[in-house]
C-alpha cells in the first residue's frame, strides 16, 4: 500500500451557497477528521481528484493529504457523495488515520486460474465481491486474489478459507460464501442442446446429396 499525493486547501465558507460556487470553480468541498481530532473543511481540484479515482477506484485509497500551508495528514478515503446523476462530486469524507493502528478497509475480491468446474460446464459465482480486512495501512492489499483453479460444480470458497496471513484479519460472524460453482441452469441446458441441434442441422446441409 501506498499513499497517494493530494493537494487540499482550508475553506472557511460553509453552507449550500458556498460549496455550490466551489464546485463551480471546479473544486470539491471536503472534510477531514479522526477520533482526536478537530474536523477540518478542506476543498480539492475535481480534476486531480477525478484522475486519482479513475486510476485506483474507490476501495481501500490511503493519501498523504497536503493541507495549504504545508501541514500533512495520512487519511483515508472514507464516503464520496456524488449528485442523483453520478455525475458530479458533491463532498468527500477523509479519515485521518494513525499508520501504526489497525483501520477497517473494504477491498474488492477477484478470482485467478480457471475453475475446474466451469470448464465441465458449471457457473461461477462471486457472491461477495468485496470484504472488510481489518490491518495496519502499511499491510492493505490491492485486492484479495482467490485461486479458483481447484473448484468443482458444488465447490465454494467460505471466508475461513481465505488465509490473508498474521497481519491481516476478515472480521466475520459467519463463515459465510465468497464464491462458489454451481451446476449449469436449465436455460443453459437448453441452449447448449439447441447449439448442438443446429450443428447437426448445419453438418447435414453441408453433405452432398445422393445419387
Amino acid at each position: 500500500m501506498e499513499l497517494i499525493e493530494l493537494n487540499a486547501k482550508v475553506r472557511e465558507a460553509k453552507g449550500k451557497g458556498a460549496a455550490r460556487k466551489l464546485r463551480a470553480a471546479k473544486a470539491i468541498p471536503a472534510i477531514v477528521y479522526g477520533a482526536n481530532v478537530e474536523p477540518v473543511k478542506l476543498s480539492v481540484e475535481t480534476a486531480t481528484f477525478d484522475k486519482i479515482i479513475r486510476e485506483n477506484g474507490t476501495t481501500g485509497l490511503f493519501f498523504n493529504l497536503t493541507v495549504e500551508g504545508g501541514q500533512e495528514k495520512a487519511v483515508m478515503l472514507k464516503d464520496i457523495q456524488m449528485d442523483a446523476f453520478g455525475l458530479q462530486y458533491m463532498h468527500i469524507d477523509f479519515h485521518e488515520i494513525d499508520m501504526d493502528a489497525k483501520v477497517l478497509v473494504t477491498i474488492p475480491v477477484e478470482t485467478e486460474g480457471e475453475s475446474a468446474g466451469v470448464k465441465e460446464g458449471g457457473l461461477l459465482q462471486i457472491i461477495r465481491r468485496e470484504l472488510d480486512i481489518l490491518c495496519k495501512p502499511k499491510h492493505t492489499p490491492d485486492s484479495i486474489v482467490i485461486d479458483i483453479s481447484e473448484l468443482n460444480i458444488g465447490d465454494a470458497v467460505h471466508v475461513e478459507d481465505i488465509n490473508l496471513g498474521d497481519d491481516i484479519e476478515i472480521p466475520h460472524e459467519v463463515n459465510f460464501t465468497v464464491i462458489t460453482v454451481v451446476p449449469p441452469t436449465a436455460d443453459t441446458a437448453e441452449v447448449e442442446e439447441e447449439d448442438e441441434d443446429l450443428a447437426e442441422v448445419g453438418e447435414a446441409a453441408e453433405e452432398p446429396a445422393a445419387e
